[in-house]
């Protein structure tokens, strides 16, 4: 009730014309970028996959579905020169991240990239600051995604149902850095557009730090379970200590253009095995949204109880999708 009262307050501010604070740290000409001189700097392809996916590529890469992974740090910029290599116009449209106009990725503000064409897109990665007014900027840090913006319909829609997505990570400083990262993206009945038993099957080691990355796309709602493992509802999923009284989660609602993060220590407190993740709405999991993420031993060995409960899912998954 109270944040509805604090809404309320600054709605009824705005209507009667009072000066609400909406300057930033910096000004931003017309045609200037959010930064000048690039902390990092990648390239990106766009191609098609297939006879009727695209995604996006590092060079000399065939292209995967999630695309490349961006991982930054509060305060780096980063310039991404995007080569259009398909038949049809794409872009890159960022979430997270700061941005002029010319680096949207939408018919919009014309930076749709048509084939055979090149455009640099200039990505900034704030840290928080305080503003002049007194009040904070919370700066970049989680976990974000970007994807097509112009394929199809002037929203993209046709680029990301065949595949035009993949995730952003903007750490702070002295954040835990994994072992290993997996990207998961829910859309449709399936995990990265496939379906159960082709659905990405992760691999760690017992006691690895893992990294997970889920993210919304399409019409549904899903919600996102990992069995055997657990984490805490806050930016990175790591309690700041044990006075943290954050709720703790394994099962987390996601819907369309949603993206969260989270680390595990593989197999704490339950051992190795094979713990299935998957949709918990009941029918959507029935249709083949699920997966399993497999713990090894130490030494990265499986155990043959393990094995025959890996074939056991892929049998029973074979059958049922």
């Amino acid at each position: 009730m109270r944040s509805r009262i604090v809404f309320s307050l600054l709605v009824v501010a705005v209507a009667a014309g009072s000066s609400l604070p909406t300057h930033a740290t910096q000004s931003i000409q017309p045609g200037e970028q959010v930064c000048d001189t690039p902390d990092k700097s990648m390239t990106i392809r766009g191609v098609k996959k297939g006879r009727n996916k695209y995604a996006y590529a590092l060079p000399g890469e065939k292209g995967s579905i999630p695309g490349p992974t961006i991982e930054l740090t509060e305060g780096d910029c980063l310039f991404v020169t995007f080569v259009n290599e398909a038949d049809r116009k794409m872009s890159m449209h960022a979430h997270g991240v700061g941005y002029t106009v010319e680096s949207d990725g939408t018919p919009l503000n014309d930076s749709c990239v048509k084939p055979g064409k090149t455009r640099r897109f200039v990505f900034n990665a704030q840290a928080p600051t305080t503003r002049p007014d007194g009040t904070v900027d919370p700066g970049s840090a989680g976990y974000w995604h970007y994807h097509d913006h112009c394929m199809g319909t002037t929203h993209g829609t046709v680029g990301v149902s065949k595949g035009l997505f993949g995730a952003i990570v903007i750490r702070r400083q002295g954040d835990p850095i994994p072992d290993q990262r997996v990207v998961l993206v829910m859309q449709g009945f399936g995990f990265n557009l496939k379906r159960a038993p082709k659905t990405p099957m992760p691999t760690a080691a017992f006691g690895e730090r893992v990294e997970f990355v889920v993210i919304g796309h399409g019409e549904l709602h899903h919600t996102f379970h990992l069995h055997g493992h657990r984490w805490v509802d806050n930016r990175t999923g790591i309690p700041s200590g044990f006075e943290d009284e954050t709720r703790i989660i394994d099962n987390r609602t996601v819907g369309p253009a949603d993206s969260f993060g989270f680390q595990v220590i593989a197999g704490e407190g339950v051992g190795p095995g094979a713990w299935m993740y998957h949709c918990h709405v009941q029918s959507h999991s029935d249709l083949g949204m699920e997966g399993l993420f497999v713990v090894t031993n130490a030494d990265g060995t499986i155990s043959e109880e393990t094995r025959r409960r890996i074939e056991r899912w892929k049998e029973r998954a074979h059958k049922s999708h």
